[in-house]
């Protein structure tokens, strides 16, 4: 998710146009990554005991902060092919897909959370993940240029 968050701070950064063009692939890449992480929960860690799935998400704080991100990932996985933007109408789509930033912060919580030693890959990850945000946000504020100035 990371590597999908960074094709716009790298657009802004050095113009290059190219991870524009790949960001939506990387953003399903990284769905496709959570599915598996999900299912080989369901599947090896409970072996299909949705109860205890359930009691899971409840008791487990970490657990529930992925599963709110794996539900952010999936609407925008389903809302992703170019027959659902254009039936949503771009500005829709583009205020859907704005979650995608709290589906970053809920993944680094959630992983740093999930660790139980070895704190350090998930702070990283936050870390990037703050640059990137800040990186966005600085941009986002700069004034804008006037056509014909």
């Amino acid at each position: 998710m990371l590597v999908a968050l960074s094709a716009t701070p790298l657009k802004l950064i050095s113009g290059w146009t190219w991870p524009m063009r790949v960001r939506r692939m990387l953003g399903l890449w990284a769905f496709a990554y959570v599915a598996l992480h999900l299912t080989s929960y369901v599947v090896l860690d409970q072996f299909f005991d949705w109860r205890a799935i359930g009691m899971d998400i409840v008791k487990r704080t970490y657990i529930t902060v992925g599963m709110g991100a794996f539900i952010i990932l999936a609407t925008l996985a389903a809302t992703s092919p170019k027959r659902v933007i254009k039936r949503l109408g771009g500005q829709a789509w583009k205020r859907i897909h704005k979650y995608i930033y709290i589906a970053g912060i809920m993944g680094c919580w959630h992983y740093y959370w999930m660790v139980k030693a070895d704190t350090l890959p998930p702070l990283i990850h936050a870390a990037v993940l703050g640059v990137l945000l800040a990186i966005r946000l600085g941009y986002s504020y700069r004034p804008k240029k006037r056509l014909g100035s």
